[in-house]
């Protein structure tokens, strides 16, 4: 009698979670992966970034004529420490 509940449940559906665990398993690998690689691009922008923006800024300032040589490679100094 205890026999007939689990072959009833593995022939009625049971079979159905034995595929969905598998592949939500596999989607959440899926997610952390690309999570963590995306968690690591964002902090070299967030590291990296405004120190790029800041040149390109300061250099288009020199090219301008706003600021002096000196005061460009102080503040380039500035940025690259």
């Amino acid at each position: 009698m205890m026999g007939y509940g689990y072959g009833i449940g593995m022939m009625g559906g049971g079979w159905i979670w034995m595929m969905i665990i598998p592949i939500l398993l596999i989607g959440v690998i899926v997610y952390a992966v690309i999570k963590l690689t995306d968690s690591n691009h964002s902090r070299y922008d967030r590291q990296y970034g405004d120190v790029n923006r800041a040149m390109d800024i300061l250099n288009q300032r020199f090219a301008n004529g706003e600021i002096s040589e000196e005061e460009y490679k102080r503040k380039k100094d500035m940025l690259r420490s």
